[in-house]
């Protein structure tokens, strides 16, 4: 019992860092499943776990920028709740893609798509479309036409929306497909990172009771142990995403997203490498 908690908290930190880094957090648990494997745990619990496992990163978003999505917060004028709430229509309108699409086809995608070719191809092919839009813009080809959050227009949060929903292939990114969603449509790092982190309350939270209640009507229950193993690596992706939101908020102010175009493009490699090692031995 005491290696899998020891392998939660590893399997947190992963989450934690790679749900926000617009580097893919399925390319790198599938990863980490190869080595890192929990006692007598079936394929039903680790479904169910690697999405449950992201409610400790969505509470990370809502300690961190509780004030600013809270419309009740004591002390705000009535213009900041007008902008609060104007906020929260732009996340459900961006959500509504998901909902629409996501919801009928999550299970398919899953079905044929999660795999180490599918995901390694994805982390690539988004690799390298991350250096081609950063190119694009240094070269003048896309200048950010929205470089505030409260003026980001609707249209623009369903582009946003309608480009998250190319995240159900395994390996592509929610926030890197958002993120790339943002930039292609003007709007500067800044706002499409910040309102990457707010759309993905409602988008992981929604997952995650999804994924539940599947595991619930499969007739499946946790025992204590697997409790203790969700909880541990649910509070370890809440600490560890504290530090990776405030990182990734920072890092954007002064650096494009160059850099993890190439990581992904590294860790595509390694992954195909990983497959054709299996597929010799």
């Amino acid at each position: 019992m005491l290696f899998d908690l020891l392998k939660a908290i590893i399997l947190g930190i992963i989450e934690g860092i790679t749900e926000w880094l617009p580097i893919s957090s399925t390319g790198h648990l599938i990863l980490a499943e190869e080595f890192i494997k929990f006692s007598a745990q079936n394929q039903t619990f680790m479904d169910m776990f690697n999405v449950v496992i992201q409610l400790g990163a969505i509470l990370a978003v809502i300690v961190i920028y509780f004030k600013k999505l809270n419309p009740f917060q004591p002390g705000k004028t009535p213009l900041e709740v007008r902008k609060t709430w104007q906020l929260w229509t732009k996340v459900v309108i961006a959500v509504l893609p998901s909902v629409i699409i996501g919801l009928p086809l999550d299970d398919w995608f899953d079905a044929h798509f999660y795999n180490f070719i599918s995901i390694a191809c994805m982390l690539i092919l988004y690799g390298f479309i991350f250096i081609w839009v950063e190119n694009h813009i240094a070269r003048g080809g896309l200048k950010p036409k929205v470089t505030s959050l409260a003026k980001l227009p609707y249209k623009t949060a369903l582009i946003i929306g309608l480009f998250q929903v190319l995240s159900l292939m395994p390996g592509t990114s929610r926030s890197g497909a958002t993120i790339i969603g943002g930039l292609l449509a003007g709007t500067s790092r800044s706002v499409v990172t910040e309102f990457t982190f707010f759309l993905g309350i409602p988008t992981m939270f929604g997952a995650s009771l999804l994924k539940v209640a599947k595991f619930v009507l499969s007739g499946s229950s946790l025992a204590l142990g697997q409790w203790l193993v969700l909880l541990v690596a649910c509070l370890t992706a809440f600490f560890v995403s504290m530090w990776a939101i405030r990182f990734l908020t920072d890092y954007v102010k002064n650096h494009d997203f160059k850099i993890f175009g190439k990581y992904r493009i590294i860790l595509g490699i390694g992954l195909l490498l990983v497959a054709a090692l299996q597929a010799i031995f």
